[in-house]
């Protein structure tokens, strides 16, 4: 349920950089490497040197979840998942915060810095591999599931097709979110994330006790 939840957040969030913080994804890395890559190619060195930020953004939110759940220098008396889902609720209300005239990289930067540290620290759900913030892997299991029940007709093949469909779909829900709260709110709009992000708190609270 908490993997729903966060999927549904990064279908969020992913949309709200696209739709009114200067057409990028966030959520992922590869099209700022193709654009870095690309800048190169054009010899626009201060454009090359801007993705350089997103990406180390990106790598800094692994560096630091990596820390937070391997180093014993970093315990807490509460789950490293609880503490970075109030991370991420307290980052999307300064967020929504800024005045529209603030740079989108701002936005940008931090909802890469997020998005790092969601993927790092939910990785494993119910023994499946997933991915709570891009849809890649997602659908990349789903087409091994599907031919893998097909030719032996296991049960644990068909949910596991079901868990990652399940995925995308919520990811989906999550753009389709923020496209009807944007009209109202525009940039306050991806507040709506908060909402399930309680819900995930909540969760792993109960995994807790």
């Amino acid at each position: 349920m908490d993997f729903s939840i966060l999927m549904t957040v990064g279908g969020f969030l992913g949309a709200f950089t696209y739709t009114i913080r200067g057409g990028v994804f966030c959520n992922a890395q590869t099209a700022n490497f193709v654009l870095f890559a690309m800048a190169l190619g054009d010899a626009q060195w201060s454009r090359a040197l801007y993705f350089l930020i997103p990406m180390s953004a990106y790598f800094l939110g692994a560096l630091l979840s990596e820390a937070a759940m391997s180093s014993p220098r970093w315990t807490m008396p509460v789950r490293w998942e609880t503490v970075l889902v109030l991370v991420e609720m307290v980052l999307v209300v300064i967020l929504g915060l800024l005045p529209e005239s603030a740079p989108y990289q701002i936005s940008q930067v931090v909802i890469n810095f997020m998005c790092s540290m969601q993927y790092n620290t939910f990785r494993i759900a119910q023994g499946v591999p997933m991915a709570t913030t891009f849809c890649t892997n997602h659908l990349r299991q789903t087409g091994i599931a599907c031919c893998k029940a097909i030719r032996t007709r296991d049960i644990q093949h068909v949910k596991r097709l079901a868990c990652h469909l399940e995925m995308l779909a919520v990811f989906v829900a999550g753009g389709r979110g923020l496209h009807h709260f944007v009209p109202a709110f525009y940039g306050t709009g991806h507040l709506g994330c908060l909402a399930p992000s309680c819900g995930g708190i909540g969760g792993s609270a109960a995994r807790r006790s």
